[in-house]
C-alpha cells in the first residue's frame, strides 16, 4: 500500500496571502505580545544562558523584540513555519514556536523537527491557541448556519485541547514535557468586530476544507445577533466577549545528564515508616496508630 499521506488542514496560500494583508494594513498583534511575554516570563526562570535560539512564525521579529527586552535574549533567528523548517540538527540551545503550531497540518512533524535541531539538553517552547478558543464564536456560527443553509461548513481551525497537546510532546521525544494554559477575555463592540480583528491578525478562515462559495449576507447578521444575546461582556453588557486560550508547551531535548523517574523497587524508604504505621502481609490488618486518618474496614 502506498504510505498514507498527512491530511491538509490549511491552505498555505490562502493563510500566506491572510497574513501579508494583515502586515499591510498593520496588524492586530496584542495576542502575539501577550504570548510573548508568557514565554518571556518562563524563560526568566531558566537559570541558563540561551546563545543560538531560533524563533518560528509569522511574526517572529516581534517575538524577538519582546525576548530581547524581558528575557536578555539577543538576535535570534527568525524564520516562518514552513512545513520543513529551515533548521540544522544540533544547532540550537532554544527553538520556540511563536503562536502559528494550530495551522500546521503535521504538528508532531514541526515538533520532531524542532527536537532534532536542538542540541542535547536544549529546550523548545511553543505557543498555541487552544481548544477553548473563539469557543463563542464557534458556537454562534454553527447554530446560525444550520439555520439559515440546513448545514455546516469549517469556518474556525480545530484547536486542541491541553491534554492532546501535552502527549504532542512524549511523541515528538522530548523530555520533561510540560503543558500548561491561560485563559484571556477580549472584549469587543459586536461580533463584527470581533471577526475584522481576526482578520487584521492574519487569523482568518484558511482552512483547506471551507466552503469557497460566498456565504449568505443574512448568516453573519443572525450570529452577530445570537452572540450579543449569549456572551454579553461581564462589565458592559452592551459589549461581547471572547476567549483566547494560549497554550505553552515546553520540552527538553534528550540528555544523560537530565533527572530520570525512580525504576519500580529502587526506593530507599518505606512507605510504611513515612505514613508511621506497621506493614503487614497481604490480608493483614494494621492496628489503628492515631494518625491523621480514619480506618475503614
Amino acid at each position: 500500500m502506498p504510505p498514507t499521506e498527512t491530511p491538509r488542514l490549511t491552505d498555505r496560500a490562502a493563510l500566506a496571502r491572510q497574513r501579508d494583508r494583515a502586515r499591510r494594513e498593520g496588524p492586530a498583534d496584542f495576542l502575539q505580545r501577550a504570548a510573548a511575554e508568557q514565554v518571556s516570563e518562563r524563560l526568566a526562570e531558566v537559570n541558563r544562558q540561551f546563545r543560538d535560539v531560533a524563533v518560528i512564525g509569522p511574526m517572529a521579529e516581534l517575538w524577538a523584540g519582546v525576548l530581547a527586552e524581558a528575557a536578555g535574549i539577543a538576535a535570534p533567528r527568525c524564520l516562518p513555519d514552513t512545513e520543513v523548517l529551515d533548521l540544522a540538527p544540533a544547532s540550537l540551545d532554544l527553538c520556540i514556536h511563536a503562536l502559528s503550531l494550530h495551522w500546521a497540518d503535521d504538528p508532531v512533524g514541526q515538533l520532531v523537527q524542532m527536537r532534532r535541531a536542538l542540541r542535547p539538553d536544549g529546550l523548545m517552547i511553543a505557543a498555541l491557541f487552544g481548544g477553548q478558543s473563539l469557543s463563542e464564536l464557534r458556537a454562534v456560527l454553527a447554530e446560525s448556519e444550520v439555520e439559515t443553509s440546513g448545514g455546516l461548513s469549517p469556518r474556525i481551525a480545530p484547536m486542541a485541547e491541553i491534554r492532546d497537546l501535552g502527549a504532542l510532546l512524549q511523541r515528538a521525544g522530548f523530555a520533561l514535557p510540560v503543558a500548561d494554559s491561560t485563559r484571556l477575555t477580549v472584549t469587543y463592540a459586536d461580533a463584527l468586530a470581533l471577526m475584522r480583528d481576526l482578520r487584521a491578525m492574519g487569523e482568518g478562515n484558511a482552512l483547506a476544507a471551507r466552503n469557497r462559495r460566498m456565504p449568505p449576507r443574512s448568516l453573519f447578521a443572525r450570529a452577530a445577533a445570537r452572540y450579543a444575546a449569549a456572551f454579553p461582556a461581564d462589565d458592559d453588557p452592551s459589549r461581547i466577549r471572547a476567549t483566547a486560550e494560549i497554550v505553552v508547551l515546553t520540552g527538553w531535548a534528550p540528555d544523560d545528564s537530565q533527572q530520570k523517574p525512580l525504576r519500580p523497587g529502587s526506593a530507599r524508604a518505606r512507605l510504611a515508616d513515612a505514613l508511621g504505621t506497621v506493614e503487614k502481609p497481604a490480608g493483614e490488618t494494621a492496628p489503628a496508630t492515631g494518625g491523621r486518618g480514619n480506618r475503614t474496614d
